[in-house]
C-alpha cells in the first residue's frame, strides 16, 4: 500500500492506494463512520486478487486525514474528496471501468456520489448502507447533550477478533457522535431521496440480517428507492455490520467478485 496527500474540500487528506501492474477495473472504498480506510485491507487485497488497482481515501476528520476528529458539516464536501481521489485514479488508469464501494457511512457517501457522478461509474457496491430511515441521528439529537456512547464492538461481527481490533485501533474515533455531524446525516439522508434513483447503474447490495447499528428494513426503504429492481442484493442471515469482516466472509467476497465479474466481465 502507498499513501497519497491530496487538497480536500476542508483540508489535506490521505489516499490508499494499493497498486496492480496491470489492473482490468478500478475500484475506490469509502469507508464508514469512526474508522479509516486502512481497516479494509482484507478486501483491498481480494479487489486486487481479482484484478482491480484500489484506491482509499480516509475521510475528513478520520484516520490519517486533517481535521477535527470525526466532525463533517457537510457530506457533500465527502464526496467531493471522494471525487477527488476517484480523479486520481483515473489519471493512472483512464481506460478502466471504475467502481464504488461505500460501507455503513460509506454507503451514504457513494449513494450521493452515484448521483452527482454516476456516469462515471460502471457499478455501485453498498454494503450496510446508512441510507433510508436511520433514526440514529434524530434520537441523538432531540437530547440535550449529546451521550457519550461508542459503538459497541460486538455490533459489527461474529468474530470477537474484529471486535478487539476495533477497540484498540488508535485510529478509530470512540468517543461520542457531534452535534454538527449528525446534523449532516439528517440532511444527506434527506438529499439522498429526495435526488431519487441512479438509473440503470449497476448495483450490489450486501446486508447483515442481524445489523443493529443500520437495522435492515430502514436501509432497504433507501436502496430501494435508489435502485429499483435493478438492482442485486445478497442478505447474510446471523451475520452483523461488517459483512466483509464477518465469519461468513468468504461468501461475501465470492458475492462481490462474481457481481463484478457479470457487470464488467471476468
Amino acid at each position: 500500500m502507498t499513501e497519497h496527500v491530496l487538497a480536500g474540500a476542508r483540508g489535506a487528506i490521505v489516499a490508499h492506494e494499493w497498486p496492480l501492474a496491470r489492473p482490468r477495473r478500478l475500484a475506490v472504498l469509502v469507508h464508514g463512520y469512526g474508522e479509516h480506510a486502512g481497516r479494509h485491507e482484507e478486501l483491498a487485497g481480494v479487489l486486487s486478487g481479482h484484478g482491480a488497482a484500489v484506491f482509499a481515501p480516509d475521510h475528513m476528520g478520520h484516520g490519517r486525514s486533517a481535521g477535527e476528529r470525526v466532525l463533517i458539516e457537510d457530506f457533500e464536501d465527502v464526496v467531493t474528496d471522494v471525487h477527488t481521489v476517484a480523479r486520481l485514479a483515473r489519471a493512472a488508469h483512464p481506460d478502466l471501468p471504475l467502481v464504488l464501494i461505500g460501507h455503513s457511512t460509506g454507503g451514504l457517501i457513494a449513494a450521493r456520489y452515484a448521483q452527482r457522478h454516476g456516469a462515471e461509474l460502471a457499478a455501485l457496491v453498498l454494503s450496510g448502507p446508512v441510507i433510508g430511515v436511520w433514526e440514529t441521528p434524530g434520537r441523538l439529537l432531540a437530547q440535550q447533550e449529546i451521550p457519550d456512547v461508542p459503538i459497541n464492538p460486538a455490533a459489527l461481527s461474529r468474530d470477537p477478533a474484529v471486535g478487539a481490533g476495533y477497540a484498540a485501533d488508535p485510529l478509530v474515533w470512540h468517543g461520542p457522535m457531534k452535534r454538527p455531524t449528525l446534523e449532516a446525516f439528517v440532511r444527506t439522508l434527506d438529499r439522498v431521496a429526495e435526488e431519487g434513483d441512479i438509473g440503470p447503474l449497476p448495483l450490489l447490495w450486501l446486508h447483515g440480517a442481524e445489523d443493529r447499528l443500520v437495522p435492515l428494513p430502514g436501509s432497504r426503504i433507501g436502496v430501494e428507492r435508489l435502485s429499483g429492481d435493478t438492482r442485486t442484493e445478497r442478505i447474510y442471515p446471523g451475520a452483523r455490520h461488517e459483512v466483509f469482516h464477518e465469519t461468513n466472509k468468504a461468501e461475501v467476497f465470492t458475492d462481490l467478485t462474481r457481481f463484478l465479474d457479470e457487470v464488467l466481465g471476468p
